[in-house]
């Protein structure tokens, strides 16, 4: 590390301190999870004022000689925040960075990682490279300013240096990892990355535990639905990290939202075949799902689930 790199770091710890508050969600720090991966579980809400658009699941993996970041976080101020963090846990300098998917709640902060790491090598699906540039990361930095009030500093976006596609494997630092990208899951540019070392995959959002999201149009419930039954049929890993909520096991982690998507999936097909609409059958549907009824965003996204997946059966049913 040369002198300039080793101030900026010294700066960032005086100005930030230790530990990462968030007022009524309390302090954030990196935990280690499993063997050298450690986790600090973001707040398990929507991006908000209140949480400074900070609520999802930055990792990293410690090398022998560096560090891999996963999804460093919503903007630039709160990347400043965890990379504080992560000179708590390790002053090694960050070797890698990984972005799961193209919503900026999950990349933005990469601006602070490069900026203290230049040397910083950033993957992502091929594709979400290019739909960050075409548009989406500025749609993502509305979105994103509109609802917590603290983008400044974000621009000039941090965009990933390297593409991956499906089944690629690197190396870094004598750690091993394998992407997979599914057509179309959570997005269309998601990426889930194992862990070879320590027998851990990162799922991004085609995963939460605690809270629902948003799909958008590039989104197919009924791919992530396929997509978790694939993960549950296969050899289990030791472990899983979501993009939002506690990581653990994959019954616990995978297992409940594959359930919710299952059990929406179930409903829309019966509406679609009885021909009646998702708002008609949608207290029936609420009736099967009061295990996740204090779940964040349920209120509001349900409704919009079961519109996108009885679209998307309607489309099946057409094509065929």
């Amino acid at each position: 590390m040369n002198n300039i790199h080793r101030y900026w770091l010294i700066l960032v710890i005086v100005v930030y301190g230790y530990g990462f508050e968030l007022g009524k969600y309390g302090n954030f720090a990196f935990e280690r999870v499993h063997k050298n991966v450690y986790v600090m579980h973001g707040p398990v809400t929507e991006p908000n004022k209140e949480n400074e658009g900070f609520m999802n699941n930055p990792a990293i993996i410690e090398g022998k000689h560096g560090l891999i970041v996963v999804d460093p976080g919503g903007n630039y101020r709160v990347g400043k925040k965890v990379l504080a963090e992560i000179i708590n846990v390790s002053q090694k300098p960050i070797m890698a960075i990984f972005n799961t998917h193209k919503h900026g709640d999950h990349w933005f902060a990469n601006k602070a990682m490069v900026e203290a790491y230049p040397h910083a090598v950033i993957y992502a699906d091929e594709h979400m490279i290019e739909e960050a540039k075409a548009g989406e990361a500025e749609k993502w930095y509305r979105i994103l300013d509109r609802m917590t009030g603290n983008l400044e500093g974000t621009k000039a976006f941090a965009y990933p240096t390297k593409a991956l596609k499906m089944g690629d494997r690197i190396e870094i630092d004598g750690e091993m990892f394998v992407v997979r990208h599914p057509k179309a899951a959570h997005t269309d540019t998601d990426l889930l990355i194992e862990h070879v070392n320590s027998g851990t995959l990162f799922l991004g959002d085609n995963v939460m535990v605690g809270r629902f999201g948003a799909f958008d149009a590039s989104s197919s419930i009924l791919g992530n639905k396929e997509l978790l039954e694939e993960i549950m049929q296969e050899k289990e890993m030791a472990y899983y990290i979501p993009g939002h909520g506690i990581s653990g096991e994959r019954g616990r982690v995978v297992e409940p939202y594959l359930t919710y998507l299952r059990t929406i999936t179930e409903e829309m097909k019966r509406a679609y075949v009885d021909e009646v609409e998702p708002y008609e059958v949608i207290d029936r549907v609420k009736s099967r799902l009061k295990v996740y009824e204090n779940w964040d965003g349920i209120g509001h996204t349900l409704g919009r689930h079961l519109d996108k997946v009885y679209a998307e059966i309607e489309e099946q049913d057409d094509a065929s």
